[in-house]
């Protein structure tokens, strides 16, 4: 397959999936600002669920453009990452509908752990086929610690979420903005 098309399909999912975010916010009843209080939650999760998912586009774009090789492997991958991807909208409903309740609020982490695991198992498919550790896309991803470290902080958000939520719920924003800033080694490699 080209690369080309694994990407065109790609971002359209990625579009796809915000559009359906963004659907599920409801106008308020009112005028006023007090008609916004009750939908407070839904869409800070909203926003936090956008933010993921364009921290899932970025490292994506960044990913498949140093790879110079799609096999059959990387397709299946790369369709187990934006399914995981594809559920965002239904937690992130469920948990802002539902003021961080513990079940739906472990669940979001769930889906986060589960989009973790489907694009480290996509990098390493890309690495394989690229040259493995001897590769460039390998010495740019380098020891890779946020990869290492978000399903440690996934894992016990979703633990947490049965304690205090609203722990759950900053580990969450602290392991987005951990991911905010892109590796810039991995965005200065060449296009292969």
């Amino acid at each position: 397959m080209d690369r080309g098309r694994l990407e065109a399909f790609s971002d359209g999912v990625f579009a796809i999936i915000i559009t359906i975010m963004v659907l599920e916010l409801r106008v308020p009843e009112g005028s006023d600002l007090e008609a916004l209080r009750p939908l407070l939650p839904v869409f800070l999760t909203y926003v936090l669920s956008f933010i993921y998912v364009g921290i899932y586009w970025t490292n994506h774009h960044h990913l498949l453009k140093a790879s110079r090789r799609i096999n059959g492997g990387i397709m299946w991958a790369n369709l187990l990452l934006l399914f995981c991807l594809s559920l965002f909208p239904f937690v992130t409903g469920w948990m802002g509908e539902n003021h961080l309740a513990p079940l739906p609020t472990a669940v979001y982490g769930a889906v986060l752990l589960a989009a973790a695991l489907a694009y480290y198992l996509l990098q390493q498919l890309i690495l394989a086929a690229e040259g493995g550790r001897d590769s460039a896309l390998a010495r740019a991803l380098g020891r890779d610690w946020k990869g290492r470290l978000s399903p440690f902080a996934y894992l016990a958000a979703m633990a947490l979420a049965y304690v205090a939520s609203w722990v759950s719920a900053v580990l969450y924003v602290t392991m987005a903005l951990v991911w905010l800033v892109p590796d810039r080694r991995l965005a200065a490699l060449p296009e292969a």
